[in-house]
């Protein structure tokens, strides 16, 4: 499948004149998003986060053994806030559904260069199985995706570590707006690059049927 290293890939964009959020709307208890160096929390050995949409709940249940870096990045990501308002911007069927682009975009440029390094695929890219999206070697930061079927023959082999799975609302994912298809320029769906440089305002304009994460939370 040549369409899945690219297609899951986060795009590296230059400079971009990002769209600023009016004054007086900031959400000062997620100010702290724009340095990713302090989210660097390890995480439970295992834990689970609910995420919260407008198709309803699921939960994921993280194991920190089978990609650690990649359990931390999801623990601190998933407890700082940053997926909550996130648009499933890219649902596929028969493939998977990916979210994870920041709501703000000087959030997400921050967050840009904060990769994390490659580990070894010790669990296959099955259904269910959750795993962070990337563009090439050593480029994991804060996309991932969420397997329909059994994608582990392409995936695998190309360094796609799952970290989690769906232990819960599967179906819930299932039911994610897939209506727009692949993303531009390949297909008609919203394009990476707009929305990492206009955020949420260009998918809600452009892409109105999107789902997205109300909340995402760690589970006590």
């Amino acid at each position: 499948m040549k369409r899945v290293l690219m297609a899951l890939g986060i795009l590296a964009i230059p400079a971009l004149v990002f769209a600023q959020p009016p004054a007086g709307s900031v959400d000062l208890s997620k100010a702290k998003l724009k340095n990713p160096a302090s989210f660097t929390e390890k995480a439970p050995d295992t834990y689970k986060a609910k995420f919260d949409t407008s198709k309803g709940a699921f939960v994921i249940t993280v194991h920190r053994d089978w990609a650690p870096l990649g359990a931390d990045r999801f623990y601190n990501l998933v407890k700082g806030g940053f997926f909550d308002d996130c648009r499933f911007f890219r649902v596929l069927d028969d493939f998977m559904a990916q979210v994870g682009i920041n709501v703000n975009p000087a959030v997400q440029a921050a967050w840009r260069d904060a990769r994390i390094s490659d580990e070894p695929v010790k669990q296959s890219n099955k259904r269910g199985m959750v795993t962070f999206a990337h563009g090439g070697p050593n480029t994991r930061t804060t996309q991932f995706f969420i397997n329909y079927k059994d994608n582990g023959p392409s995936l695998d082999k190309q360094g796609f570590p799952a970290f989690g799975e769906v232990t819960s609302g599967m179906d819930v994912v299932e039911k994610l707006y897939s209506g727009y298809g692949e993303g531009a320029p390949r297909g008609r769906g919203p394009e990476q690059g707009k929305i990492q440089g206009e955020g949420n305002a260009y998918l809600t304009k452009d892409f109105p049927k999107l789902d997205y994460i109300k909340t995402a939370t760690i589970e006590k």
